[in-house]
């Protein structure tokens, strides 16, 4: 339980910080309630992992050499993926096509709400844009692999906690950490991170 805790927790962390749902989040918290904000977002990851759990536990069905190998393709797969993407990128602080994307989901959410914002509004405006933009992220489809072949208690516990974490400075270090977050040096890590666990996985099934 505790590898599957860690793996989580280190995966999660590392992966969403300038991710879209961070900036989401960022973004937010600086036009509402940061209590109001935090709960909604980390609702929103909370059920995308239990879901994303139960779809890893619901693959763990099949057959165990089919599972192992295709964890270890697809971690390897992400990390050279990751690593590629990182090594394409500028020195800039944050990726600015991820950051006008989360603008543009705020903004058009806002559109949509009515005007007499109430605290029920806030949050599920939260938790509705968070949901939507972690769905189908890498980090969901991490998930579903460690899931599949780990502890998921342990696996659910370490990747909510990582995304409390990554909530946590979104709303209340908001611009000011966004501003100086390296996306690039963000991608190079999870890239070796998700490197790492594809080796470790493919020396474990050894």
């Amino acid at each position: 339980m505790l590898t599957a805790f860690t793996a989580g927790l280190l995966l999660i962390t590392v992966s969403e910080l300038g991710d879209k749902t961070f900036f989401i989040a960022v973004i937010l918290a600086m036009h509402h309630s940061r209590r109001l904000v935090f709960t909604g977002v980390v609702a929103a990851l909370a059920a995308m992992t239990v879901l994303s759990v139960i779809l890893g536990q619901t693959v763990s069905l099949l057959p165990k050499v089919y599972i192992h190998y295709a964890e270890i393709a697809l971690f390897i797969a992400f990390g050279l993926k990751l690593l590629y993407q990182g090594s394409k990128m500028s020195a800039a602080s944050c990726d600015k096509e991820v950051v006008e994307e989360a603008e543009a989901a705020v903004k058009q959410a806002d559109l949509e709400s009515p005007k007499r914002r109430t605290p029920l509004s806030i949050l599920i405006e939260a938790f509705v844009l968070t949901f939507m933009a972690e769905w189908g992220d890498r980090t969901q489809i991490a998930t579903i692999a460690l899931a599949a072949g780990n502890n998921p208690i342990g696996v659910t516990v370490g990747a909510v906690l990582g995304h409390a974490i990554c909530a946590a400075i979104a709303v209340i270090g908001g611009k000011m950490i966004a501003g100086r977050i390296s996306e690039r040096q963000l991608t190079l890590i999870g890239g070796c991170l998700f490197l790492v666990f594809g080796i470790v996985a493919a020396i474990e099934g050894a």
